[in-house]
Formats: C-alpha cells, structure tokens, sequence
C-alpha cells in the first residue's frame, strides 16, 4: 500500500526517470548492436582478428560497473556528468552478448549451404547477407535480448553520476534506509526487463520456431543489478570482532576524514580499532550504530534532530545539543562534545555567476529560479530540512526539476555548467579550488550541523577510554581546519589516513 501511495504522488516524477532508463538502455543497444554485428562477423570468418575483439569485449564485462564509470569520468569528449558516460559504459558491457552471439550463430550454420550457395556463383557479400546472416539471426536476437536485460539492471548504477533513471529512486531509498524508496525504483526496472525479455523472446522464436530455448533468467538478473548498491551497503555492516572498538563513516570526503580521526585517536592510546567508513547516508549509519553493527560515528546536530528523529528545528546550538542528548541517550547513545566546527548546508554558486549577476543571499535566487537548474545530493533531495523547506522557506521555484547526484559530483556538475546552483557543505574544500561562492542564508533556514561523535553507551561504559580519546578533541577542530583536510583529499588526492594523521600530529594529541 505504501509503495502505490508513493507510485501515485510522484507519478510525473517516475514516469520521466522510467523514460531516461528507456533512453539510456536503447540508444547504448542500438550502438553496440551496430558495433557488435560487424565485429561479431569478423570473429567467425577472421578468428585471428576475431580473438583479440572478443578477448576485449570480455574484459569490459569484468570490469564492475561502478569501478567503469570512475574509469571514464575524467576521460575527455566522453567523461563528465550525466547520460553521456552512462551510455559508453552501457554500451561497453552490450557487446560481448552481441559479438559473441553473431560469431555462434554465423559458425553454426551447415558447410554444405555455404557450398551451395557458392556452387550457384554466389559473391561473399550475397552469401553473408543472403544466407548467413537470415541462418544466424535467431543466435543475434538472442544476443541483442541478453544486452538489453543487463542494459535495462545495469542503468540503474548509472544514478550514481547524475544520469537519472529508476536508480535514483534505489540510491535514494539507500541513503534514507526507505525499502519503499529502494522498490519504486527497483520493481519498475524489473518489469522493464521482464518485457523485454518477453518481446525479444517472441521475436527469436519467430524466427527459429521449434528451436530449443535456454530457461530464461531476467527476474535473477535483473533484481541482482538492481540492488547491486543495497547489497553492497548491507555487506558493509557485518558483524565486527567484539575485541574491538568498531568506528563507521557516512560516505563522503568529510565522513571518512572524521572516521579515520576518530580511529587514529583510540589507536594512539592503544585501543584496538575496526574501519567501517563509506558505509552510505545518515540514515545508514544511524541503523548500525543502533544495531551494534558499528560502535560509534560522527553526526552533525542539526541531521540528527531533523531527518533522523524528526524533531522540530532547533536553531540555537545549546538548545539542539541538548535534545539530541536527551533523545540519543533514551536509545543507549551517548553525545560526546562538539568537536568544534559547524558543517552547515551552503548553497552554492559560481563566482564568476556571483559577481556578475550580483548574488549574494539565498533570496536573490529568485532572480534565477526560472533559467537555473539546481542540484543536490539524494540525502538533501529528500530530507525535511532539504530542497522542499529551503523552497518554501525563500520561495524558489526552479523550472527545471534538480538533478540528483552522489554529493562529491555536484561540485563538479555546478564547476562544468552542468548545473547551476548546488546545496553543498560549507567546510567542503572544493568551493575554494573550484572557484565557487556560498550564498548568504539570509533567513537563517538551516539550522547549526555541529560535528559531535555518537558512541554506544555500552562501549562507554566498558572501555573508558574511549571516553578519554575522543573527548580530547572537543572544540580542537575549526572550520578551517576541516576544510584544509577536505582539500588535502579532494583536490591534492593526498591519502586521507595520511591526512589525519598530519593533523593529529600538529594537535599534538
């Protein structure tokens, strides 16, 4: 019920990502089909050039589909953000069903009707489109049917760069741990597979009726591509050892720079440390550190009270320091001191953008709403205090729906004009480095994000010393201590235990 009631109210939302998906899937079939046929030919009637293809084609399926499109993220005319990448990676892993299927279906067919058809003075040219290629056709559908399954699961990872389609609804539902978010995404790519599969399959029969078919497998297939990205995430929070002091991490720059430093503190005084970072939204590490999964984790204030326990806004830090307290305690979490930096939401722009159109606030956004396109992070695309407050709370109304990204893209979608006003984070160090300005929060919309650690009560209570650790960083790291360790990460891709480990030294801890 919950998951037609979510259908219905966002019906204009789920029908333009079902037609990106049908974008994406059938524009990178039509290429590799016109790529893969050729080359599929030339692997049956030249194997010597016909190996090397395939040898090629096999090792772009081998090659994970998120590690692909980091691959060709920086590569020039084809990288970047957005339908363009996804489509080369699509395309990448669409051709060894079609190579390999054109090459199966052209080597079996019978030596005699090729003599015959030479015996009547056929040219090579006539045999190959008068009599190989009508045999083979059946193996070729067959191939193009594969691709186009794993085209249709495999689009769904292709969110996670900004190329849209019913991924967005599964990195979505991740980020909030929503299982109806993760199924408005995943069940439309199922049944999206499922006719195909049945459509292609009718024409392959019709080609060769009779033919023996293999048992087809879409609804495997596809329901495995399609939640690749849950299964990664839920792997992420196995059991840990009890020996040891289990620190997470959400996944961006920042979260893991605060992981590690939480883990590097303990392990300087000599407490056994287990590594859980990048494990994915607020919502993630919030389950696992309320399971035991995980032993502790940095929050920010302002996310805890509003997107996970739903509490009003608090605007005064004191106050919201207090009944993130008071509410964590009720559920065996302790709130350790603030470490002293405050990661507030910035809405960003390009400063050339800035000082010529004389940006300054939020409000003088309104300018712009209808000729800018925004974009955000799945998180603030769906939290309370995200996109749909900040709209009400200053008026916007954007004429182009926002593109939703992974976090550490939309600094670079906004930097290549690809979009034209982000909501980032004010300590991230790529506002600098990408010459981007943050806009003034006017009207005081968004509440204080001080950084604060969340550690299981239990383990306080058996292990105090991590009490000890972890407190001796309280107040010791400012904004611009945070942002030059953002910046050491992100822009000078210096390693973040490196990094951290640097800056513990110059605290002196």
């Amino acid at each position: 019920m919950r998951l037609l009631s979510f259908w219905m109210s966002h019906r204009s939302e789920l029908a333009a990502m079902v037609e990106r998906h049908l974008f994406l899937v059938l524009w990178s079939t039509l290429v590799a089909t016109a790529i893969g046929l050729p080359a599929g030919i030339i692997a049956a009637h030249r194997p010597r050039i016909g190996r090397p293809l395939l040898a090629a084609a096999s090792i772009a399926q081998t090659i994970p589909s998120l590690a692909l499109l980091g691959f060709l993220l920086p590569l020039p005319f084809i990288g970047g953000i957005g339908p363009r990448i996804a489509i080369v990676a699509l395309i990448l892993y669409a051709l060894l069903p079609i190579v390999r299927s054109t090459a199966a279906g052209l080597r079996s067919i019978d030596p005699a009707v090729i003599e015959a058809g030479v015996a009547m003075g056929m040219t090579p040219r006539q045999l190959l489109w008068l009599v190989e290629l009508p045999l083979a056709l059946p193996s070729i559908v067959s191939g193009i049917r594969i691709a186009t399954i794993v085209g249709i699961g495999t689009a769904t990872i292709a969110a996670a760069i900004g190329a849209g389609g019913l991924g967005e609804y599964i990195f979505r539902g991740l980020s909030m741990v929503d299982s109806t978010v993760i199924l408005a995404g995943a069940i439309p790519a199922a049944l999206l597979a499922l006719l195909a599969d049945g459509v292609l399959t009718w024409v392959e029969r019709r080609l060769s009726p009779g033919r023996h078919r293999l048992a087809r497998a879409a609804p495997i297939a596809i329901a495995t591509a399609a939640l690749l990205v849950a299964t990664l995430a839920a792997a992420e929070l196995g059991p840990a050892r009890p020996s040891t002091i289990v620190i997470g991490s959400k996944n961006f720059t920042e979260q893991v720079v605060l992981g590690e430093l939480l883990a590097q503190t303990l392990e300087r005084r000599g407490v056994a440390v287990t590594r859980r970072l990048n494990l994915g939204g607020s919502f993630i590490c919030d389950r696992a550190i309320r399971s035991g999964d995980i032993d502790a984790y940095v929050e920010y204030t302002g996310t805890a009270l509003a997107a996970i326990l739903k509490q009003p806004v608090v605007k005064d830090p004191e106050a919201a320091l207090a009944a993130l307290r008071d509410a964590y305690g009720r559920a065996g979490l302790s709130v350790l001191p603030p470490l002293g930096f405050n990661n507030t939401f910035a809405i960003v722009v390009r400063r050339a953008d800035a000082e010529t159109l004389g940006l300054e606030t939020i409000d003088d956004l309104r300018r712009m709403d209808a000729q800018w396109r925004p974009g955000f992070g799945y998180e603030f695309a769906e939290r309370t205090d995200g996109y749909a407050g900040l709209a009400s709370a200053y008026g916007l109304r954007f004429t182009a729906p926002p593109r939703v990204m992974d976090l550490d893209l939309v600094y670079r979608a906004l930097a290549t004009k690809q979009v034209d006003v982000i909501a980032g984070d004010a300590t991230s160090g790529l506002i600098k480095a990408l010459d981007l300005a943050m806009l003034q929060d006017n009207r005081g919309y968004f509440p204080p994000y001080h950084a604060v650690p969340v550690v299981r009560s239990a383990v306080l209570l058996a292990h105090p010393e991590v009490r000890q650790a972890l407190t001796q960083l309280a107040g010791r790291i400012s904004e611009d201590d945070m942002r030059a360790m953002n910046a050491a990460v992100d822009v000078d891709h210096r390693d973040v235990a490196a990094t951290v480990r640097a800056f513990l030294a110059r605290l002196g801890t």
